[in-house]
């Protein structure tokens, strides 16, 4: 797990919040980090093939664009964080969702929450501020904090997040050793021009062959799960990035700009203009 050392985390929001019953929402799937720190009550997150009960006085991490939905029915009391990962660093470890909090895992959590007041949400609905322009504001507010709170705020983080990364195990999305050598590879290379011939030199096997594994495995083609990555890169390039769509289908090699809005609308249900304009 040498690449933590590089990793660059900015605090999006944290605050604290109370829901009777009101914290119900599906469908979300967040290009951030959500960590909830449960103080009071109980809840659900269902995700597409599991569910988590939430339950007072533990630590909950969701990586970014996990799908999932929120059910609460009854008293909810929690303080939740997000946090912005620049480098992708941890998409690529698999964590526990449940850590339960020691004492000075609760004083780091209140630490936090009181030297960032400001910047808890101010509507609660997912869809309100997961990809609005709320994102671009926080992500710049370091530059603007002073220099002291920036530093004791990442280190809080490192320090919350290292409860998880004790625990933590390369994210395995396959059984097949040679098929989490490709993902890592994907991951790591998600901005390159990816060749199928590639991938299946990795695996040492022949294309036909790979295609077909890849397939028993991941439930998809090896260029969709490409693709897939690459749109969700640049969902977060348009979010964190002043620069024009045609730069982004670039950098992430895309050569035929037609073919890269075709496709971020496939995935999106958008084209990458009318993304951006939901982001003004």
């Amino acid at each position: 797990m040498k690449d933590t050392d590089n990793l660059k985390l900015t605090l999006l929001n944290i605050g604290g919040a109370v829901h009777n019953g009101g914290w119900n929402w599906k469908g979300i799937s967040s290009p951030f980090i959500r960590l909830f720190y449960v103080r009071e009550g109980h809840a659900k997150i269902r995700f597409v093939d599991s569910t988590q009960e939430l339950c007072s006085n533990c630590l909950y991490l969701i990586p970014s664009f996990s799908l999932h939905s929120y059910e609460c029915d009854t008293h909810f009391s929690h303080i939740y964080i997000h946090i912005y990962d620049k480098q992708f660093i941890l998409e690529d470890l698999d964590f526990p969702l449940e850590i339960k909090a020691n004492t000075l895992d609760v004083l780091l959590v209140n630490r936090l929450l009181e030297i960032n007041k400001g910047r808890e949400l101010k509507q609660f609905d997912p869809k309100a501020y997961d990809n609005s322009p709320t994102l671009l504001k926080n992500i710049a507010e370091d530059v603007h904090q002073p220099e002291y709170k920036v530093l004791e705020s990442k280190g809080i983080l490192l320090q919350l997040l290292s409860r998880f990364l004790k625990y933590a195990t390369p994210k395995s999305e396959a059984s097949d050793e040679r098929i989490v050598k490709v993902l890592n590879y994907i991951r790591k290379n998600v901005n390159k021009r990816i060749k199928v011939c590639q991938l299946s030199d990795i695996c040492n096997l022949t294309e036909d062959h790979f295609i077909r594994l890849f397939k028993k495995e991941m439930q998809c083609t090896p260029v969709r799960y490409i693709n897939q990555k690459k749109i969700e890169k640049a969902q977060l390039m348009l979010i964190v990035e002043n620069i024009p769509i045609k730069d982004i289908a670039y950098d992430l090699s895309f050569e035929n700009i037609s073919y890269f809005n075709r496709l971020f609308k496939h995935i999106t249900q958008y084209t990458p203009t009318q993304y951006c304009e939901i982001l003004k």
